[in-house]
């Protein structure tokens, strides 16, 4: 399994980001993605999730109304929509499937900073 997480960088408070991940190794279509993020100096968190079929998704209440997760089973990606940043969004970004429980990619860092 891989997944790859990109997007991430500089944004102003306020701002919008929108991450990739692109999974390859496994049968995207069968298994739940998710965001987490961790921040420096805290545990690793969800941040939301996406069903494999149907409508079904999580969020945070952190998140809730600002960060929208989706997904493009025919390029086996999952996104993650991010708007009406804040400071305290600060965190390396990783997308996780339910297919290896304990695979991490390398993640994506995001900044948001005036």
């Amino acid at each position: 399994v891989q997944l790859v997480e990109s997007g991430g960088g500089l944004a102003q408070p306020g701002g919008s980001l929108r991450l990739s991940c692109a999974a390859s190794g496994f049968t995207f279509s069968r298994y739940a993605m998710s965001w987490y993020r961790q921040a420096p100096g805290k545990e690793r968190e969800l941040v939301a999730t996406r069903a494999s079929t149907g409508g079904y998704t999580y969020y945070a209440d952190s998140v809730k109304g600002r960060f929208t997760i989706s997904r493009d089973n025919t390029k086996k990606s999952v996104y993650l929509q991010m708007n009406s940043l804040k400071p305290e969004d600060t965190a390396v970004y990783y997308c996780k499937t339910t297919y290896a429980p304990d695979y991490w990619g390398q993640g994506t860092q995001v900044t948001v900073s005036s």
